[in-house]
Formats: structure tokens, C-alpha cells, sequence
């Protein structure tokens, strides 16, 4: 049910119903009247009264009193998407309590809201709302819950929110709100929620915060506060929950911190803060999650006393200056889940009795500098999913213990002093999906136990002291394909098995491998994989040339086979339509004034002179036309020559048949063609900004193309795709997305155009194609089987939305994690900002816009796998980035590919 309809039909149809008949005005029937011609109501039930509606609750006078509508439709998923401003506030007067989440609300709060003075609770969440925050709402005198979360509201918090004494819940959080925080949020006495967080307020946070005695609950977290953090925050004794990470804090934590004794969730994270840590923490006995990571500037050591806090689930002190032991006394939090003491300066032994720390799900002692073997207590942790000590000097053997970890699923030792060889036991790790021991000292008979992991994905043994022969069915496991090995830098010999070919990627470069590569291998994994085994024959280039001449001609072949069905199919199609004559025109126009004729075309752009010329398509030459009515179109033009060539006639058929089926705010809008004696031309709306690939060519105009609006543009081909795709009856495929085929209005809004090579996907054939599109951009199955689905269109998409990103073709990129099957090492060391516009400022300097960037990467990225059946779907990657993007668990320059590639 589309739930704006009901909200309005509620406007529309309360005056009217016989409760309240009597007690409405005239004019107020004629509002209402209006209001139900202007939006259907078909699914209401006729014998029904607003007050028996679902979700509406009313007075014993028959007035409602109460709206509450929540669903999960969201506009970029449902182009049905509804004005908040038809809701009208003068019409329901008695209103007490507005509940309007996630669904799927546009355009402004109504400027009446504040007439509304009964509201005491107003929550219109996860919408697509957009403005400045009204004036009228300082009028709501009686409100007690304001929720406006996780919309696209910009500028300030007006002055005015002082004036809402009643307020308890305030919640302006996941909008683009740019401001100070003003001074009159001190007046909100009552306050016992403040979430402010992910917006971009800078400044300071004013020391008057103190004043709120009864907060409970203090967000400010995703934001580009930069202060000191004030010493009034210890005056805020209520307090729960404080979140002030991934902003700009520095100095020192206060060291009252510790008069919060309520406090059961503190959060610093990702700030610049320079201190000790405070004794006072000690303090914090109610404290459930500690996490001060990622400051820098935080160092001494751990305070002996924090051992205290009985209730601590998460300790995270990660990416600062801590030095001296890891303190024994963290033993003693028996309730702890995440421990994470990463990328410090810890020397000395893991504590021996690490084991009793039997909850822990997440151990992380990685980047430090211990030396010490590990503990054999670890094997108590039976509820370890990740475990990492990578880069420290952890020497001896890997205890058998580790095998009892059942749950983990993330093992990472590497660059360490661990020798002797792998623990047999270690096969019963069945939930392992990575493990890591590269640059050790391990040595013993490689086997092939491990890889038999039914979860592995990943498995690094490089720069070991490992030997023996690589086993012949090494790739013939379930998991293969998703396999990534490196044993490069090791002692193995003999040949490499043909299996081999069936792993998604690995490295056995420098070991002491001989005999002859299989072409399969070969093939699949290129010159890099097998580098530095001197005994080892790399295939010559004759034997290539066999291998590649065997596949074109197997291409070739079945090209010509396909060519000659579809030229039959395309001439049937040609001979079905059916000419409108007029003054020898076939001329169609649709969504269009019908004023527009043959001659306003010639006479616009005198007779297709070069002078209107502004580009060319795939199949003939675009003009610009300004008509006579004032409306200027782009006129898309079959020469003659074009005109004699099947295939030429047929894209031009195809384009003008697909268009005109479909109607999408992201597909240029087509409208009308015109097959005359003379030529045949293709009439769009015109697009001021030209193609996306000329906009990122050229300097100036790519800068003007900001992050934001690069995001947009992605948004908006994922949901024209998504539109053809899933909602088209038969789906419809483009088959060449490209930047080319991008065109950007005066706004930088994006539509998709050049259906030229388009066509309509048929459940009930094989879908055999030629091969079309643009080189870049074609999937890689295409050039083998020939099929055509939707995913090559979702292939597309990842390079196009990468090139958005990156502002230039990303072949390279793409190269390095489809060909070289080294991906997981490519992409470990490739930090994703490292590959951004290097045109525009570092999205790490917005919080919010590098959240959304991370997501449309870490999208694009699924998008570009080799395998079309890990590719998402459109709907999929359309319903992914119209999701409000998550927090990053790292500033965005700390990011790697690989992360984004492994995240959820």
C-alpha cells in the first residue's frame, strides 16, 4: 500500500466523513475535494471512517489526533515518492502526534507545522526531505519528541530551538546541516536525548552544555567540531551514552571525565587528542564500550586500575602512542567481546592468562611490538571469530590449541618469528574464511589440508621456509573459485597441477618450481604469478598465439552464426511498423505540446548545418535546436549514408522502440522520431552539460562536479537500471554503459542515453548477442559465451561508477583485480584515496560525503567481479546506495581496498 496516499486520503476524506461533517467549514470541503482529485484513494474501503483506519487514532469528537505510518518504501526505490507539503497542518488542528518514518517523503516541512500547537510528538525520519529547518517550528511550544533523522535537511540549527522547553527528544541526526551549535541549546532543560551526529556542524561545543542536568543520551559524533573538549561535560552526571568521535577534538581528555558514573558507553574515537589516559576512568563502573582509538596523540600507558571496570564488553585503544606492557589486570574483565590494543607501542609478553577471557569474540594485538610465544591459554577462547598479532616479534610455534577456535573466521599471524610447521588440528577451523602466516619462519612439508577449508577465501604462507610439491587436485575444492593463495617466496618444488587453474588467484613466485606451465594456468594468471622459479618453463609466445587464435576463431564463428538469425529477426521487426503519413513524414511525438513539425527540425537548425552540430553518436550526429516555441531539443540524425546500412537503420529503429516503452527521471526522455524521405532523426530533451566522459576530460568542469554530485550521478544510473531491469515487463538491457553515453543537465543530473544497441531480454531464448558496446566496459564472459544478461550491464555500471570516482577510465584498476589474479595483495596495499579525483579536495575532509564515496566504491567494486553470479543485481546495488551510508570504522585515507572489498 502506498502509504502517502493514505496520509493524504486521511486530509482528504476526514472533513467529509459523516463524524465530523458538521463541525468543518465550506471552504474546508472545497480543500479537501481538491486534495482528492489530486491523489487517488482507490484502496481505501468506501464503507469505512477515517478514525477505523489503520495507524490513525482520533478523539471521542471524531477529530484524529494521532498519525502513525512507518513502512520501508523508499523514493530512489519507488518513483511514486510523495510531497510532504500537500500535507496540509490547518486541516487537522487537533493533532497531538505526527509519526511519519520511511515513507518515502520529499520536498518541504510545510511552513503551517507550527499551527499544529497541540503537537507534542513529531517524527518524520528516514524520508527525502529537503530545505532549511522552518521558522515555524519554534511555535510547536508543546513538543516533546522532534525526530527528524536521516533526511536531507541543510543549513543551520535556527537560534529558535531554545524556545522548545518542553523538548525531551531531540534527534536532527543523518542530514546536511552546516552550522555552529548555537548557545540556545543550553535552554533545553528537560532534554534527555541530543543526537546530532553525521551532519557537518564545525565550531566549537559550547561550554553552556553543562547545563543540561537530565541528558541521557549525547551524540555529536560524524561531525567537524574542533575545540577542546569543555570541562562542563563532567557536570552532565545523568548521562549514558556520550558519542563525540570522527570529529576534530583535541587537548586533553578532561580528567573529571570520571564523575560520569552512569555512563555505560563513552566514545573519543578518531579525534586528535593528545594525553594520558585518566585515572578517573576507573570511575566509569556502569562502562560497557571504551573506545578512545584512533587519536595518535594518546600515549603513556594503561591506567592498572581500568581492570575494574567489571562491565566492559569493548575496549578499543587502538591507532595511538600506548606504550610500556599490556597490563595483566585486563584479564580480570571476564565480560569483554572486542578487545583491540592495535597499532601501539606494547612491548612484552601477551598476558599468559589472555585465555580467561572466555567471551571474547575479536582479539587484536596487531602493530605493536611484543616478543613472546603465544600463550597456550588461547585455546580457551572458544568464542574467537578474529584473532590478529600480525607485526610484532611473536616467536615459537603455533600452539595446537588454535584449533579449537571453532568460530574463527579471521586468523592473521603474519610478519612474525613463528617457526615449525602448521598444526594439523588446524582443519577443523571449518568457519575460517582467512588466514594469514605470511613472513614467518614456518617451514615443514606444504600440504594441502588447510585449502580444503569449505569457508577459505584467503591464504597467505609467502616468505616462509615452507617445501615440497604443490598437490595435483591443489583446485579441486567447493570454495575454489573464491580462492586466493600466495606462496610465493618459499622452498616448493616440482610442477604446478593443472587444478591449479580452477583457484580465483595465486602467487608461487621465487620458489624452485620446474617443468612446463599448463595453458589453463597460464591463461588464467599471467606472468607475475610464477616470476623467479628458474626451472620453470614459461610458455613461449608461439604457444599463446595458438591458444588465442583457437578462441577468435571459436568467436568468429559463432559471431557470423548469431549476425545472420538476428538480421532475420531485426528485418521481421522492421516490416511490423506501421507508417503515420504525413507530408511524407513518420513522425511520432509523445509528452510533447504537438505543435512540433518536420519543418520546425529543418528550419531550427538550417537543414542539420554544421554550425548546431555538438556531437556524435554511436549511429549518426547530434544538433542543438532552439524551436520556435522556446524549447530547445537535441535532434539526433541518421545521415543518408547511415541510412542505406542495416545496421545503422536497425540501431536507430531499435532506440526509438525501446524509448518510447520506457519513462524514467535518469533515461533521457525521447520525444518523438521522424523517418522522412529525406533523413531520420531522433528528437531528446537537451542536456546542457554534454557527456559525463566530456565533463570529466576537462579540468574545470570535472572540479565543478563535486563529490556530492558524482554520487548523484551514480545514484541515478543504478536506479535507471534497476527501472529497465526489474520493473520493465520484458526486462530491458542497455549493453552500452559508458561515460559516453552519460549525459549531464545544468544541475550535473545524469540520465542514461544511446539505446541504440539496447534490447529487450527474452526468458524464452538463449539471448545470444553480437558483441556491442564500448571497450572498457564490456563484461569479460561476453567475449567467450556470447550470452547476454542482465549482469553485463551490472558490469558496466562498476566500471562507469569507478571512472566517476576515480575521474578517469579505471582500466588499470580493473586490470589489476580481474587479470592478474593477484587482487588480494593489489588491494591490501591500494588505499582507496590513493585512486580518487585527485581534481577535488580528499573526501576525508567531509565526513559524510567520504562516507558515501566508501560506498559507492566498496558497490562498484561487487559490480566488477569476474564472476557474473557474484555480481549483484541492479535492484540490489539501487537499494544498497539509497541506504543511508554506515559509519567508517577508519578515517577514509586509512582505508584499503581490500577492506572495502571484505566489509559488510
Amino acid at each position: 500500500m502506498d502509504v502517502f496516499f493514505v496520509v493524504v486520503n486521511i486530509i482528504s476524506i476526514l472533513l467529509l466523513s459523516d463524524v465530523v461533517a458538521a463541525n468543518v467549514s465550506d471552504s474546508s470541503r472545497e480543500l479537501e475535494a481538491l486534495m482528492v482529485f489530486e491523489w487517488p484513494h482507490t484502496h481505501m474501503k468506501s464503507n469505512s471512517t477515517v478514525c477505523e483506519w489503520q495507524g490513525i487514532t482520533c478523539d471521542d469528537g471524531g477529530r484524529v489526533t494521532e498519525i502513525s505510518l512507518q513502512t520501508q518504501v523508499g523514493c530512489t526505490a519507488n518513483p511514486g515518492c510523495h510531497d510532504l507539503r500537500y500535507l496540509d497542518p490547518l486541516v487537522f488542528t487537533s493533532l497531538t502526534s505526527i509519526h511519519l518514518t520511511e515513507c518515502g517523503l520529499y520536498g518541504l516541512i510545510p511552513s503551517q507545522i507550527g499551527y499544529l500547537s497541540n503537537l507534542s510528538y513529531l517524527n518524520l525520519s528516514h524520508n527525502l526531505l529537503t530545505s532549511e529547518l522552518p521558522l515555524s517550528l519554534a511555535n510547536l511550544s508543546e513538543v516533546l519528541v522532534l525526530d527528524l533523522s536521516s533526511n536531507e535537511f541543510y543549513g543551520g540549527i535556527p537560534p529558535y530551538i531554545g524556545s522548545l522547553s518542553n523538548l525531551i527528544h531531540l534527534n536532527l541526526s543523518h542530514n546536511r546541516l552546516e552550522s555552529d551549535l548555537p548557545l540556545s541549546l543550553a535552554n533545553l532543560s528537560e532534554l534527555l536525548v541530543l543526537d546530532l551526529s553525521s551532519n557537518e556542524f564545525y565550531g566549537v561545543i559550547p561550554p553552556v552544555i553543562g547545563s543540561l542536568s537530565k541528558l541521557a543520551h549525547l551524540d555529536l559524533s560524524y561531525n567537524r567540531l574542533q575545540s577542546e573538549l569543555p570541562l562542563s561535560l563532567a557536570n552532565l552526571s545523568e548521562l549514558l551514552v556520550l558519542d563525540l568521535s570522527f570529529n576534530e577534538f583535541y587537548g586533553v581528555i578532561p580528567p573529571d571525565i570520571g564523575s560520569l558514573s552512569k555512563l555505560t558507553h563513552l566514545n573519543l574515537s578518531h579525534n586528535r587528542l593528545k594525553s594520558e589516559l585518566p585515572l578517573s576512568l576507573a570511575n566509569l563502573s556502569e562502562l560497557h564500550v571504551l573506545d578512545i582509538s584512533d587519536n595518535y596523540d594518546i600515549n603513556g600507558i594503561i591506567p592498572p586500575n581500568i581492570g575494574s571496570l567489571s562491565k566492559l564488553t569493548h575496549l578499543n585503544l587502538s591507532y595511538n602512542r600506548l606504550q610500556s606492557e599490556v597490563p595483566f589486570i585486563l584479564v580480570n574483565l571476564s565480560e569483554l567481546l572486542v578487545l583491540d590494543l592495535s597499532s601501539n607501542e606494547f612491548s612484552g609478553v601477551i598476558p599468559p592468562d589472555i585465555g580467561s577471557l572466555s567471551k571474547l569474540t575479536h582479539l587484536d594485538l596487531s602493530y605493536n611490538r611484543l616478543q613472546s610465544e603465544l600463550p597456550l591459554s588461547l585455546s580457551n577462547l572458544t568464542n574467537l571469530e578474529v584473532l590478529h598479532i600480525s607485526f610484532n616479534s611473536i616467536f615459537g610455534f603455533i600452539p595446537s590449541g588454535i584449533g579449537y577456535l571453532l568460530h574463527l573466521i579471521a586468523l592473521d599471524l603474519s610478519n612474525n618469528y613463528i617457526n615449525g610447521s602448521l598444526p594439523s588440528i588446524m582443519s577443523q577451523l571449518t568457519r575460517l574464511e582467512i588466514l594469514k602466516l605470511d613472513s614467518n619462519r614456518l617451514e615443514g612439508v606444504f600440504e594441502a589440508g588447510i585449502h580444503m577449508l569449505p569457508c577459505i577465501t584467503t591464504i597467505g604462507l609467502s616468505r616462509n621456509s615452507m617445501y615440497g610439491q604443490i598437490p595435483i587436485p591443489f583446485g579441486d575444492v567447493p570454495n575454489a573459485k573464491f580462492l586466493d593463495i600466495n606462496l610465493s617466496l618459499n622452498h616448493l618444488f616440482g610442477e604446478i597441477p593443472e587444478s591449479v587453474s580452477r583457484l580465483h588467484g595465486i602467487d608461487l613466485s621465487f620458489n624452485n618450481l620446474e617443468g612446463h606451465i599448463p595453458p589453463d594456468v597460464w591463461l588464467r594468471f599471467g606472468r607475475e604469478s610464477f616470476l623467479g622459479n628458474l626451472n620453470l618453463h614459461l610458455p613461449t609466445t608461439s604457444t599463446i598465439d595458438v591458444e588465442i587464435l583457437y578462441y577468435v576463431i571459436c568467436v568468429f564463428l559463432i559471431f557470423c552464426g548469431i549476425y545472420f538469425i538476428f538480421s532475420k529477426r531485426r528485418e521481421k521487426k522492421a516490416a511490423s511498423v506501421t507508417p503515420h503519413p504525413k507530408h511524407g513524414d513518420i513522425f511520432n511525438i509523445w509528452n510533447f505540446d504537438g505543435n512540433m513539425a518536420y519543418q520546425d527540425i529543418i528550419q531550427a537548425t538550417q537543414d542539420f548545418d554544421l554550425r548546431y552540430c555538438i556531437g556524435t553518436g554511436a549511429y549518426g550526429s547530434v544538433y542543438r535546436a532552439l524551436l520556435p516555441s522556446g524549447r530547445v531539443v537535441a535532434v539526433k540524425k541518421l545521415h543518408r549514408f547511415e541510412g542505406d546500412n542495416p545496421t545503422f537503420d536497425s540501431s536507430f529503429r531499435n532506440e526509438a522502440e525501446v524509448l518510447s516503452q520506457i519513462r524514467h527521471r535518469h533515461i533521457v526522455k525521447l520525444f518523438g522520431f521522424c523517418m522522412h524521405q529525406r533523413s531520420m532523426f531522433l528528437i531528446y530533451n537537451y542536456m546542457e552539460r554534454g557527456s559525463l566522459f566530456s565533463v570529466l576530460k576537462y579540468d574545470d568542469e570535472a572540479v565543478e562536479l563535486t563529490w556530492k554530485k558524482r554520487v548523484n550521478v551514480v545514484k541515478g544510473i543504478a536506479n535507471a537500471l534497476s527501472y529497465m531491469h526489474h520493473d520493465c515487463s520484458p526486462p530491458i538491457l542497455h549493453r552500452d554503459v559508458s561515460s559516453n553515453n552519460i549525459l549531464l543537465d545544468s544541475e550535473f543530473e545524469g540520465c542514461l542515453s544511446d539505446f541504440g544497441t539496447a534490447r529487450l531480454l527474452d526468458p524464452d531464448s538463449s539471448n545470444q548477442t553480437v558483441l556491442v558496446g564500448t571497450r572498457g566496459y564490456i563484461a569479460p564472459e561476453l567475449a567467450f559465451t556470447m550470452v547476454v544478461t542482465e549482469k553485463c550491464d551490472v558490469y558496466s555500471f562498476g566500471v562507469l561508477a569507478l571512472e566517476v570516482m576515480f575521474g578517469d577510465h579505471p582500466g588499470d584498476f580493473v586490470f589489476s583485480m580481474m587479470m592478474m589474479k593477484r587482487s588480494t595483495q593489489f588491494a591490501q596495499n591500494m588505499m582507496v584515496q590513493q585512486l580518487m579525483d585527485k581534481r577535488l579536495s580528499s573526501p576525508d575532509e567531509d565526513v559524510r560525503v567520504s562516507r558515501e564515496v566508501a560506498g559507492v566504491v566498496k558497490t562498484a567494486l561487487k559490480c566488477i567481479s569476474s564472476n557474473p553470479k557474484s555480481r549483484p543485481s541492479m535492484k540490489e546495488v539501487a537499494q544498497e546506495l539509497a541506504k543511508h551510508p554506515p559509519r567508517l570504522p577508519m578515517p577514509f585515507r586509512s582505508i584499503s581496498v581490500l577492506h572495502l572489498m571484505h566489509s559488510d
